[in-house]
């Protein structure tokens, strides 16, 4: 493996720590022995870009700094490829670097973690979700989550996490159940009554909930879980049970597993990573070992 790796680096993520991680997370990488280059982009679409260029010029690894949106946007830059794909995860949620047990929110930390498993070869490959052409690494979100962040977008003010709690409100105040069409594996058509439906490759979303508790990366399957057709007082109540992962013992909560996920409903957006993928109907596809992770 070449020496020369590349740090891709989301400035705005985390309200600014992106760009103060860098730092840290770059000293920890040259200390180690590698040449480091920095890639920015004036937008999404030119970061990725640039990305793609070094993993077509052979760099070493790919090292993304950021949230979840920035790990999802170096998926699709190194998916499919032998190029390694660390995580400096300084972001909102941080829910990959979660699943694949690195440091949160410790650049340097981080930096070094990932730059031990290069010098070692400490590299596995982990399975990715695929929908409408997009990679992801943990959860496509359906469903009531989705709403929220549909809601949450759309508010102008106020900023940050709080206007996605106003939007949570606004959401459960208008809770009904979805008439969903699920397809497991090219089975038949299920019709049910859903608040959401979660298809996980990896375990959790939204900064620790852990609505695929049992996801596994390695695996070559999905999670699927559905939460029923529930009232306010049902859904408050098993929410906060989410983070445990507990949820899936409520008689609401059934759980499947499949390679191959159709999903359909009208009027919802999926989400995939924290980031819009389009409206359903979508069908997701697990790849077996589409990424080459640095890490423990």
């Amino acid at each position: 493996m070449t020496s020369e790796i590349t740090l891709f680096v989301n400035p705005a993520a985390g309200r600014g720590r992106g760009a103060r991680a860098a730092q840290p997370a770059a000293s920890a990488l040259r200390a180690a022995g590698f040449s480091v280059r920095t890639v920015l982009g004036e937008n999404a679409e030119d970061a990725l870009a640039r990305a793609r260029d070094a993993v077509e010029s052979g760099t070493g690894a790919l090292v993304a700094v950021g949230g979840d949106g920035m790990a999802n946007l170096a998926l699709q830059a190194v998916a499919g490829t032998s190029t390694p794909l660390g995580l400096v995860a300084v972001g909102t949620g941080n829910d990959f670097a979660r699943a694949l047990g690195l440091p949160v929110r410790d650049p340097a930390a981080a930096g070094r973690v990932v730059a031990e498993a290069l010098k070692g070869a400490r590299l596995r490959d982990i399975d990715l979700g695929r929908a409408v052409g997009t990679w992801f690494g943990t959860v496509l979100a359906s469903g009531f989550d989705s709403r929220v962040n549909d809601r949450g977008n759309r508010m102008r003010w106020p900023t940050g996490r709080f206007k996605y709690d106003l939007a949570m409100l606004a959401e459960l105040a208008a809770l009904r159940p979805f008439p969903y069409r699920i397809a497991l594996d090219g089975g038949e058509v299920r019709e049910v009554e859903a608040t959401l439906v979660a298809v996980g490759n990896g375990s959790g979303y939204g900064g620790g909930m852990r609505i695929c508790p049992g996801a596994d990366l390695t695996d070559g399957l999905f999670d699927v879980t559905v939460v029923g057709a529930c009232s306010r007082t049902t859904l408050l109540r098993v929410f906060p049970r989410v983070y445990k992962g507990t949820h899936v013992g409520h008689p609401r909560v059934t759980v499947h597993r499949a390679a191959r996920v159709e999903l359909a409903a009208e009027g919802i957006t999926g989400y995939a990573d924290g980031e819009p993928l389009g409206p359903l109907p979508l069908t997701a596809q697990c790849v077996p070992g589409a990424v080459r992770v640095a890490g423990p």
